[in-house]
This record gives C-alpha cells, structure tokens and sequence, in this order.
C-alpha cells in the first residue's frame, strides 16, 4: 500500500472515551464502539505480527473528566492494550502532535506513513490526520476504525460518513489523506 515505513496510530480508545455521552442512544453508541474496537484490533494485529510500529495515543482529562489521569476511564480498553515496545503518547488536546512527544515518537522510527484509528471522529481523529498532512506525513485513515457519539443534531454514523467523504484527498503539498476500509489495511513486514 505504501512506499515508506508506515506505523498504526491509535487514538484514545479508551474505556470511557465514550461514556455518558449518547443520550438516549447510548447503548448504540456503545455496541458501535465494540465493533469500531474489534476492526482496530484486527488491525493491531496485523501491524504487529508485519513488525510495524504501533503508537497508542492517550488522551489525559483534568480531574472531573471522564479520562480523569489514573482513573479506570483513562485506561487504554484492554483489547487494544499497549505491548511492550509499543510507545503510549499522551495528550491534552485535539490535537496529538500538539505538545507531545509523537513527532519524535515517529521520527526515530523513520515513519513517513500514518495509519490513523481511533476516537473521537470530528475531535482528535480529524484534527490529528489533518495536522500529520502538514507536518509531511501520507495518512491513511481507517473508514470503519473511527467512532464518535451523536452530536449537533447529527447520528454517530452521519458525522462518521461526513468525515470519511471530508477528509478522503485532503493533501498539503504532496502529502494526503486516504480513507481506507479496514479490511484493506496491509503492512509490509519489516526487512
């Protein structure tokens, strides 16, 4: 699929990234996010049995935050827990390259290539591929390994659909995002 070192990002699948938010769709919004959960890990996976970096993004909330620091919230969901060897960036923003160690994470595995997971879709998801674009990474982003809630009068599968067609060939420069079905995802095993 790629040319370059290309490494699987993560990005808050954490046990509460969703809780409490969903209203009266909650359950939905929860056996969604399983299925989202179950695609990554498949993903996982593959990139690691390719030798593939793999980077897990966490996002840290302040204390009355659902991903309060330390909390069972804040925990990465067990089914996409981190091996060893596989770096944890943590985060306070949208943004996971914004005052993080995720650049230098990437740079001293020589990645040019990002394949992008995660929560939440019109939050970290899309600001973090937007922002790797213009920092000169090739992003592929994972149609059907991306999940969010409900909001601003759109469904979880709205704003998913709208990110998906929003984001498919945003480029900067030479750079740019492809939405990618999850069982399309391949990484080459390293030499």
């Amino acid at each position: 699929m790629t040319t370059g070192r290309t490494a699987l990002v993560i990005i808050d699948v954490q046990n509460a990234i969703l809780r409490g938010v969903g209203g009266r769709r909650a359950g939905e919004i929860q056996q969604a996010l399983d299925g989202t959960v179950g695609r990554i890990a498949g993903i996982l996976a593959r990139a690691r049995a390719a030798g593939a970096p793999v980077i897990h993004v966490q996002h840290d909330g302040g204390p009355d935050h659902r991903l309060a620091v330390g909390g069972e919230g804040w925990q990465i969901r067990r089914e996409l827990a981190p091996a060893k060897g596989e770096e944890v960036v943590r985060k306070r923003s949208c943004d996971a390259f914004f005052q993080t160690s995720l650049s230098a994470a990437l740079a001293a595995r020589a990645v040019d290539h990002l394949v992008v997971a995660g929560c939440m879709t019109e939050f970290c998801v899309d600001t973090t591929c937007r922002r790797a674009v213009t920092l000169g990474y090739d992003v592929a982003l994972v149609a059907d390994g991306h999940m969010t809630a409900d909001s601003g009068g759109l469904a979880f599968e709205q704003i998913i659909a709208h990110h998906n067609a929003l984001l498919d060939g945003f480029d900067a420069g030479d750079r740019a995002i492809s939405v990618v079905p999850g069982s399309d995802i391949r990484f080459v095993p390293a030499t």
